[in-house]
């Protein structure tokens, strides 16, 4: 499915602070004894909030680098110091957006849980996570899809990285032996649940993605279920 062109002149809608990214605290005008190192990651995460709110407002092509370091504050140059060009600043708000995900998945004491306990908090932690942000959510899982093959390159790598996450909880929940299921299929679960995340977000403004888990926690249970 590909995702219908953002609006142009949408409203840009912000992040919400700590979920994916931290706002950085302004800095302060004139001399100050803040280090290059700390002035640069200030801008840099910026730039990565800036990048994440024009790409679900306005999509891929609505935006330059120009844009994003305008809505950032930062110049143009402080732009440049930071990524080559706008296709890596895009990337590098995806990766966060992953490693966050990741994060709290791998964070959530799923360990030596039953099947239909990991099914049920993975998916949870999964959806919640993307509730609680819908403008990351909708860049980097529908808008992100405008990247092309780069994009999806970066996806099947992720996608893996959280299947055979799942596919040695569910292993060890079964007394650690080989699960019918390979890594591939767990992999088709994960896209599944994702387009049905981005379908929801593409649909809808303000979707409810925390619903989805009446439906999907039946067929995963099912799925996973020791035969």
């Amino acid at each position: 499915m590909s995702a219908a062109p953002a609006d142009a002149d949408a409203p840009i809608v912000p992040v919400r602070d700590g979920v994916f990214f931290t706002l950085p605290a302004a800095l302060p005008r004139g001399r100050h004894n803040l280090g290059r190192e700390q002035v640069m990651a200030a801008q840099r995460e910026r730039l990565l909030v800036a990048v994440t709110e024009l790409l679900a407002a306005r999509g891929y092509a609505g935006f330059g680098p120009t844009d994003v370091a305008k809505r950032a504050g930062v110049s143009l140059a402080a732009f440049y110091d930071a990524f080559a060009n706008k296709d890596e600043c895009v990337f590098a708000g995806y990766d966060r957006f992953i490693q966050v995900l990741l994060t709290q998945l791998t964070g959530a004491e799923l360990a030596g849980r039953d099947r239909r306990s990991i099914v049920a908090e993975a998916l949870g932690q999964y959806l919640g996570s993307l509730q609680n942000d819908l403008v990351v959510a909708r860049a980097y899982q529908v808008e992100i899809d405008a990247l092309g093959r780069a994009a999806r390159r970066r996806r099947r790598k992720s996608i893996r990285l959280f299947a055979e996450y799942i596919r040695g909880l569910v292993r060890s929940a079964t007394g650690n032996r080989q699960p019918l299921l390979s890594v591939t299929a767990y992999m088709a679960v994960v896209y599944a649940v994702r387009q049905l995340t981005a379908d929801a977000l593409d649909e809808s403004d303000e979707p409810d993605l925390t619903v989805l888990s009446a439906d999907l926690e039946p067929w995963l249970i099912d799925l996973f279920r020791e035969r």
